[in-house]
């Protein structure tokens, strides 16, 4: 038994060692032909920690100390350049310590790089772990650099990596209503994108692009070789750097696009603790009773933990929290948007007294007074509202997938 034991043990090590290993020419097959997209040009590049080759070392890095690529400054999103600003706190201007090169923020503000800025450049190049959710922020970081280069007649270049949600399905509502950084619209759209898009950056970046941009971009992406749309993140081999500080595992990743809405509560969704979105609870809660009611509603997929935390920072800070933590059994049947629905409908009709609900719940899941609606609708009637213009959307963003 014990020799069956250590030959199993040896024959997974050996597999997670494959599968790592199979990012590595992956890789830098996709960082030589930046390169050489680059070579001799000037060099914007809107990057973050997560961006990083299969040895963790920063893409930016890499580019700065090539001879042949000349980078001229850097563009930080929410979190900054190194990633150590803290979730919605502005980032300044400022020159890294690194490379002693000008760091632009475009979180603060400044949304978009300045003409002035851009005119120092000849290409930007953008890089970064996207976490396919659309209130997140980055995307629209991206976005946003991508048409103020249009409008510059700069050169725009994605560095694409795989979406660790996956490419094989798309849910949630796409937003009918302007969030800004969670949920733009555009003139002349009747809805955005979905709370889950189901693609990567270069994927979203490119349909915005060709279809929904007032100014077309001369956009490449460098694109993941041998990238499929049914893998999952763990069988391409690329690396996990969180980020962002309150995104630190794929665990969380999973439970985002449902969990988010609870930033629009006076409930806790985790951040302050080390189990950010997937801790959900407050002072006044009764752990074992939420997380029976929410286990007997038979979600697919996920299971509740009852759980007490206390947050070090964040709502909440310093206090006592009951609540649940969400374990997700089966990804496939997991559906996140739902599923948080039917935590916040719950947290509502056990809590009437307590619970608040905000417009920005609204803004977030991308439907008209949410906040409102959570009391009195069942989640189901919110739920079938959006499916016809999900359709619409996957419809809409077919001509522009990069991957099969």
């Amino acid at each position: 038994m014990r020799k069956v034991s250590l030959l199993f043990l040896l024959l997974v090590a050996c597999s997670m060692s494959f599968v790592a290993s199979a990012a590595t020419p992956r890789i830098e097959t996709q960082i030589n032909t930046l390169m050489k997209t680059v070579q001799g040009k000037r060099v914007g590049m809107l990057c973050n920690p997560s961006s990083v080759d299969a040895e963790f070392r920063l893409l930016a890095d890499r580019l700065h100390a090539n001879p042949d690529v000349k980078l001229v400054c850097f563009f930080a999103p929410e979190h900054g350049l190194r990633g150590d600003a803290q979730a919605g706190d502005k980032v300044i201007d400022y020159t890294d310590e690194i490379t002693g090169l000008p760091v632009y923020s475009l979180y603060g503000s400044r949304r978009v790089p300045t003409p002035e800025q851009l005119e120092t450049i000849d290409v930007l190049v953008c890089d970064k772990q996207e976490v396919g959710v659309r209130f997140y922020t980055y995307i629209w970081t991206v976005v946003g650099a991508t048409e103020a280069a249009a409008r510059a007649n700069k050169e725009v270049v994605i560095f694409d990596r795989p979406n660790p949600l996956g490419l094989k399905k798309a849910e949630g509502a796409p937003n009918r209503v302007d969030g800004g950084l969670v949920g733009p619209l555009w003139a002349g759209q009747p809805f955005g994108v979905p709370t889950r898009h189901g693609m990567t950056l270069g994927e979203i970046s490119t349909f915005v692009n060709e279809a929904w941009a007032t100014n077309k971009a001369k956009l490449t992406v460098i694109q993941i070789p041998g990238y499929k749309r049914s893998m999952t993140f763990a069988e391409t081999g690329y690396p996990w750097v969180m980020p962002s500080p309150n995104m630190p595992t794929l665990e969380t990743v999973a439970v985002y696009p449902g969990t988010c809405v609870f930033e629009g509560s006076n409930l806790s969704e985790g951040r302050g603790t080390t189990r950010p979105f997937e801790f959900i609870g407050a002072p006044f809660v009764n752990p074992a009773k939420v997380a029976a009611s929410l286990n007997a509603a038979g979600l697919p997929g996920v299971r509740f933990r009852e759980a007490w935390f206390i947050p070090t920072f964040s709502k909440h800070s310093g206090k006592r929290c009951g609540g649940v933590q969400l374990h997700v059994t089966d990804p496939d049947k997991f559906d996140a948007v739902r599923t948080g629905l039917v935590m916040l409908k719950t947290f509502c009709e056990m809590y009437p007294n307590d619970v608040k609900v905000t417009s920005f719940a609204s803004r977030l899941m991308g439907v008209r007074n949410l906040h409102e609606r959570i009391w009195t609708e069942e989640v189901d009637t919110l739920v079938s509202e959006w499916q016809g213009d999900l359709k619409k959307f996957e419809k809409m963003r077919k001509p522009y997938l990069l991957y099969k």
